[in-house]
């Protein structure tokens, strides 16, 4: 958030490693977690609809197909920006305070429930879900990749569960597909978080995300649509590759033989394997 967002004129950092060690150094171990109480508060919730969401839409297709497995992944990427949206606009307005060119203003949000308080005060439930139309657009397609990706990377490395090496496969694969939705739709990223933390010293810079986006590219040329892809990668890979691999095993084993019984059939990641 910080690199998208930063001022070319006065850029405080000159890239991912640079950024990390200034804010060890300025604000200690602590400003790398600054803003985490929103994505606690969410995730729990956006994963449980991801998951739900794409399951019974691939069983409602009828066909797991690779055209399905995008479109079941694009119908949860778009109904989990309900929750995104606000999520994210707390993480970004929590993150910027008290650096750059918003140093000098006083401590606005306390936390990141304070923060969604007084935003919706101010500007009712149209700025609570600022930047949700630029939250669609990245998310929906993004998902539709991220499940595509699973699926793929699963079947080519032949994920079975008896299989020694099925939790490092499904790590990879989980991983891998991580990377693949951020690659799909990074611009938008950048773009959606400019857009959320547009206003926060006072200043209103962008009409909408077109006016954004001509701006910034006026402003800093093509490479403004790759900041902050780095550190977003890095990021990517584990933490999907968790997700992924905790679901799926978790589902292998409530789908055991002892399980089967007390559960519904119908995988929400189904595989050809005994997977």
């Amino acid at each position: 958030v910080r690199l998208q967002v930063q001022n070319v004129e006065k850029p405080l950092y000159r890239g991912t490693f640079h950024c990390f060690q200034s804010i060890i150094k300025q604000e200690s171990a602590f400003g790398l977690y600054k803003g985490i109480g929103s994505p606690m508060m969410g995730l729990t919730f956006i994963n449980a609809l991801v998951f739900g969401v794409q399951g019974n839409t691939l069983r409602a297709l009828g066909k797991d197909t690779p055209l399905n497995q995008f479109l079941a992944g694009s119908a949860a990427g778009a109904i989990q920006c309900i929750i995104c949206c606000p999520m994210e606009l707390a993480k970004t307005r929590m993150q910027l305070q008290g650096t750059g060119e918003y140093k000098l203003k006083t401590k606005n949000y306390k936390n990141s429930l304070d923060c969604l308080v007084k935003i919706y005060r101010k500007e009712g439930l149209r700025g609570i879900n600022r930047g949700m139309v630029s939250t669609f657009i990245r998310e929906t397609p993004s998902f539709g990749f991220y499940f595509l990706t699973y699926d793929c990377m699963t079947r080519y490395l032949g994920c079975e569960a008896e299989d020694s090496y099925v939790i490092p496969k499904l790590l990879f694969s989980g991983g891998m597909s991580g990377i693949v939705s951020w690659l799909s739709t990074y611009p938008m990223d950048v773009i959606k978080s400019r857009l959320q933390a547009d206003g926060v010293g006072g200043v209103t810079q962008y009409k909408g995300i077109l006016d954004c986006v001509r701006k910034s590219y006026h402003e800093e040329g093509w490479r403004v649509f790759t900041r902050g892809l780095t550190s977003t990668l890095l990021r990517a890979f584990p933490v999907n590759a968790a997700t992924f691999a905790t679901v799926t095993v978790f589902l292998m084993y409530m789908r055991s033989e002892d399980n089967l019984r007390e559960c519904e059939p119908g995988p929400v990641i189904q595989q050809p394997s005994s997977l």
